[in-house]
């Protein structure tokens, strides 16, 4: 007992498939991070419109709408190998966009026309990736893998933000994109050994039930009603849109307009604007990859997206990067500390044979982000960045606050199997 929070963090890695799938993760997050960067600036500089670069983003979660599809593909294909060619098709897309800007012909129309491509699979890669993470993870060690998996996303922010936008700006669209590329070819291969070694915990299906789920529709359907009539799942999930809806835009794609228009600054200030907020939450995924045995999940999650609320009230009143900068710190810290207990909550308290279709399901929940995108930009025009910012968080706490007292007896008592340690 006492050698166990000595030793799980690094546990995880005790298991061959996740040494594989850690890096390749990483090498799709630093790419994501770095082309999202480059590619919001550019369309933002080219257009000098904030609603196109709302347009940008909003593409890039097209498919969310694919995503539970996805997870039934995953389940049936296994992640490993729908991972794979996943990854094929981003980077597809990245060297097309590197001929493009070699040629001298990329414009603002073909960026959005390749960034639509991509946004029809994007949106599913961190589902499929946390799935792939619970096919091979030990139930004791989940949450621990969770968090040091969270580390591929934060880490690639810092690195992404320091570097994605200063090679554009430097050596050009062309040479920045050759990184891109290489980054998207080196996580196919790394993917491919992802998983080799697999942890299986339930015999495979057999009889009349699998000669019955022929359909990819009907295991659709069983996913969502399974979902629907477990009450600790539906409530993390309308949780999950609403954060997507509120609060992402406000962390992620709308950071720009603050450092262009509200701090009159450029690309380097951007930079580290995003490289604090992803420093934060990387510190957050090491202290749960390190404490993970002693939270309890639903309870975290609700306390913590209340605390990420609060922190990007705070910062949308910062008057200038000194002051936003160590604010987003703290944000990014928070928002960790909320969202990779969720995210174990949905698959250590569930059905394993449901496993792709949850995070499927769960990835559904980023087409909030398209409304909260699209309706941010005439806001941020009639009543500014600040004003626009207040109101978001004040539906999300509002809301937050309403599914923490419907489901009170599933997310909040200590004693409620979806806060079992």
């Amino acid at each position: 007992m006492s050698s166990t929070p000595r030793a799980s963090a690094l546990a995880p890695f005790s298991v061959r498939a996740f040494r594989f799938q850690w890096p390749a993760d990483l090498a799709t997050s630093w790419a994501f991070e770095m082309e999202t960067l480059i590619l919001g600036w550019y369309v933002l500089v080219e257009t000098r419109s904030v609603f196109m670069l709302t347009v940008f983003a909003s593409l890039l979660y097209i498919g969310t709408l694919l995503a539970p599809m996805f997870g039934v593909m995953g389940d049936r294909i296994g992640h490993r190998n729908l991972l794979s060619a996943m990854r094929s098709v981003y980077a597809a897309c990245a060297i097309t966009l590197m001929t493009f800007a070699f040629l001298g012909i990329l414009e603002p129309v073909l960026v959005l026309a390749v960034t639509a491509i991509v946004g029809l699979v994007r949106p599913s890669d961190i589902g499929m990736r946390v799935a792939l993470v619970g096919e091979t993870m030990p139930p004791d060690r989940l949450v621990g893998a969770l968090g040091i998996q969270r580390t591929t996303q934060d880490s690639a922010r810092i690195a992404g933000a320091l570097t994605g936008a200063g090679l554009a700006a430097t050596l050009g669209m062309g040479p920045a994109y050759v990184v891109v590329s290489s980054f998207y070819v080196i996580s196919i291969l790394l993917t491919l050994k992802a998983g080799s070694a697999r942890v299986e915990r339930h015999p495979p299906v057999a009889g009349a039930r699998a000669a019955a789920r022929v359909s990819p529709w009907r295991d659709l359907k069983e996913g969502i009603g399974y979902v629907w009539h477990t009450p600790h799942l539906r409530a993390a999930m309308l949780l999950a849109f609403l954060l997507n809806l509120t609060a992402f835009p406000l962390f992620n794609n709308l950071l720009p307009v603050v450092a262009k228009d509200v701090y009159l600054s450029d690309q380097t200030t951007l930079g580290y604007m995003v490289a604090g907020a992803a420093g934060g939450a990387l510190t957050g995924s090491i202290v749960l990859s390190r404490f993970a045995h002693r939270i309890p999940p639903a309870r975290m999650m609700i306390i913590f997206s209340m605390a990420w609320y609060a922190m990007l009230l705070v910062f949308a009143r910062a008057p200038d990067p000194a002051i936003g900068i160590p604010v987003l710190v703290l944000t990014g810290f928070v928002q960790c500390l909320g969202l990779v207990p969720a995210t174990a909550m949905l698959l250590r308290y569930s059905d394993d044979q449901f496993r792709g279709r949850i995070m499927g399901i769960r990835m559904l929940a980023l087409y909030g982000n398209l409304p909260g995108l699209l309706l941010s930009a005439p806001l941020i025009a009639s009543i500014g960045y600040p004003n626009t910012a207040t109101l978001y968080c004040a539906i999300g706490i509002l809301f937050t606050l309403i599914i923490a007292v419907r489901w009170r007896a599933q997310l909040w008592r200590l004693d409620a199997p979806a806060n079992k340690r």
